[in-house]
């Protein structure tokens, strides 16, 4: 009996391990995920119909395209950026966008101090099961208002851009007009929010369990239950 209980309590361990760690990774990859997000220049990608810019790259604060110069008797083409400043035509949703992701990757990294110095106390086995559970439902909050943020911003990006009207214009000194616009291409971005948002609803359910558990464990009425339940068997 002695040996069955001890061998429980063995695999309870090592399943709150589970949940801890697998909660801290995804909480640290969505973290990494969004900071990408956040810096990809393919938020959007429009093909002109234009001799001097083929493909201009939208990023959430800069553009890019490539343009030819005529250095010294020969062409070159350069990678130019241009910032998305007040002399755009800035769409809601694309303000939105910023915004939103802005918000989203400055709180991420708050989950990711808190769920490692969950971990830290316990390793060194100095538990506070009610600080912990207070410190789950912190991480559980953010997770939750960040991937709302970053559901929100790719999706709406995505529909008004492919399937909507954007009123996204470029400033009178840019290179190339919207009228020359030819198409619009699909980027990853969209499928890369999607994955970020996967990875914190990952993240929130390991850290449910986890506080499910803290709860078993800072009951004394449940404790003892189980302790009768072990001795009858």
């Amino acid at each position: 009996m002695d040996h069955f209980t001890a061998n429980t309590k063995r695999f309870s361990q090592v399943k709150e391990w589970i949940f801890r760690l697998t909660g801290f990774l995804c909480s640290l990859l969505s973290s990494g995920f969004g900071i990408i997000l956040a810096s990809s220049r393919y938020w959007r990608l429009w093909e002109f119909n234009s001799k001097v810019v083929q493909l201009v790259y939208f990023g959430l604060w800069e553009a890019y395209y490539h343009q030819e110069f005529n250095v010294s008797g020969s062409v070159t083409r350069i990678l130019v950026h241009s910032p998305i400043n007040a002399t755009w035509t800035i769409s809601p949703e694309f303000r939105c966008a910023q915004s939103l992701i802005l918000l989203a990757m400055l709180i991420k990294p708050v989950v990711v101090i808190f769920s490692s110095a969950i971990i830290k106390v316990r390793i060194i086995k100095a538990s506070v099961p009610d600080i912990e559970i207070l410190c789950y439902k912190f991480c559980v909050l953010i997770l939750v208002l960040s991937s709302l943020c970053t559901v929100l911003s790719v999706t709406w990006n995505h529909v008004t851009d492919l399937y909507g009207k954007t009123t996204l214009d470029f400033p009178t000194t840019f290179p190339v007009n919207k009228v020359a616009l030819m198409k619009k291409h699909h980027t990853h971005v969209f499928s890369l929010g999607v994955m970020t948002t996967a990875l914190s609803l990952l993240a929130i359910i390991m850290f449910l369990f986890e506080i499910r558990s803290l709860k078993l464990q800072s009951n004394p009425n449940v404790q003892h239950v189980s302790k009768q339940a072990d001795q009858k068997i």
